[in-house]
């Protein structure tokens, strides 16, 4: 099963430069005018859609938040190592994100930051052998 993931944009170019600043590569077969889509791993996808084709979606009738000003979602994905987490954090801002806090549990590691839009993601690594495991 492929999962796709989608959410508003105000600019799609910047936000193809801010994602495939960060490794991703763009889904061609399914990238237009109006979407960018952006392959995470095998049959994972973030789906980057304009505000005005976002909100065409359904029956049209639902108001799109504005990710700048509203809570709307948390993309959450984990990394092998701590390491990896830093340095696909250190990838974002240098790519134009807004750095947020950092979690550190001990057995779970968390960064924030938020794309250009205000998308915010959070990317962490857990112990293997920490207290999540048992």
């Amino acid at each position: 099963m492929n999962f796709f993931a989608n959410f508003p944009v105000a600019d799609l170019e910047r936000s193809k430069a801010f994602f495939t600043a960060l490794g991703w590569s763009i889904n061609e077969a399914v990238t237009d005018d109006n979407a960018a889509c952006f392959i995470l791993d095998d049959d994972l996808y973030l789906m980057a859609l304009r505000r005005d084709y976002y909100a065409s979606l359904g029956d049209g009738s639902k108001q799109v938040g504005d990710p700048a000003t509203t809570s709307l979602v948390t993309f959450a994905f984990d990394f092998p190592t701590r390491a990896d987490v830093d340095a696909f954090v250190a990838k974002a801002e240098a790519a134009g994100a807004k750095l947020g806090g950092t979690d550190d549990y001990g057995f779970m590691y968390q960064r924030q930051f938020e794309d250009p839009d205000g998308n915010h993601f959070a990317p962490f690594w857990t112990d293997p052998d920490g207290p999540s495991a048992k």
